[in-house]
């Protein structure tokens, strides 16, 4: 049933950017797959064999039949997941949102603190061309920034960290890029759905964003406010000791190179992820 108080933002548009990695699935575990939209990566939570899966994020604008495409690929036509769960609100992590929740009637989740960029009360900071960076960054005022309008289609997550219909996993608060960004964790095989919190391409440079090249960096920076926040949170990550990680930019990491890298990045995360200027850095 269509919903016509679902909305995107004023500044909504396609992005003509994209990675050779683009249209590419990786299966990271047997309920784990990834799959590249461009340049942004989506998640499906769920073994192809049940029908019980999510989505984690919605790709970039007008991605929708994609996702669509792929989520069949994987679990059966007709098949939709049981909810969309946001790891922000970004417009390369809500891009097609909107068809989305109009083609499946499924319910989005996000930490409360999104929730103000998710339904049409506030736009996120602008972004930053001057920030130390390659021409990603100095394009990246073209950015959509503007609310997107999802009403009561999408609600909190619970405050204990449970996230709906995925048992085994909890989620957790790692703002910096965005106020109320969260990662997603599963203890038992301490697998990790980082989001933005940290990825493995610079995404700054639009070469290395082009051919993907693998580096551990932090969050984007030309999108990423609030450095020290954005320090804590890959801190709390690599406490974990994730034994594989899936970024929403770059290709999955996986034992002793995720180890190795997340270990030097939270350790010096200054040197590596901080820009030495822009107007967000202290």
């Amino acid at each position: 049933m269509l919903d016509e108080n679902l909305a995107y933002g004023d500044d909504y548009k396609f992005i003509p950017a994209t990675s050779i990695e683009s249209g590419t699935g990786t299966e990271v575990l047997p309920d784990l797959y990834c799959y590249t939209i461009q340049i942004v990566n989506i998640v499906l939570i769920g073994n192809p064999e049940n029908e019980e899966f999510v989505l984690i994020d919605a790709g970039m604008p007008y991605s929708a039949e994609k996702i669509i495409s792929e989520v069949e690929k994987r679990f059966g036509v007709g098949k939709r997941p049981k909810a969309i769960l946001l790891t922000h609100g970004h417009f390369d992590h809500v891009g097609a949102i909107v068809e989305l929740i109009n083609h499946w009637d499924i319910p989005v989740y996000a930490h409360k603190l999104e929730l103000p960029f998710l339904t049409g009360k506030k736009r996120y900071p602008n972004p930053d061309p001057t920030v130390e960076g390659g021409m990603v960054s100095k394009v990246s005022p073209i950015f959509p920034i503007d609310p997107i309008e999802l009403g009561d289609r999408v609600s909190a997550l619970p405050e204990d960290g449970n996230v709906p219909y995925l048992p085994k996993f909890r989620w957790i608060h790692t703002p910096g890029h965005s106020p109320g960004h969260v990662s997603f964790f599963r203890e038992e095989d301490r697998a990790l759905i980082v989001g933005d919190a940290f990825v493995t391409v610079k995404q700054e440079y639009l070469y290395k964003v082009l051919t993907q090249e693998k580096e551990i960096s932090g969050p984007p920076r030309y999108l990423t406010p609030d450095w020290s926040a954005a320090w804590r949170s890959v801190k709390k990550l690599a406490a974990l000791n994730p034994t594989v990680a899936i970024t929403g930019h770059g290709q999955p990491m996986s034992g002793q190179e995720l180890a190795d890298n997340l270990k030097k990045l939270a350790k010096e995360f200054d040197e590596i992820a901080i820009p030495s200027y822009g107007k967000y850095v202290n």
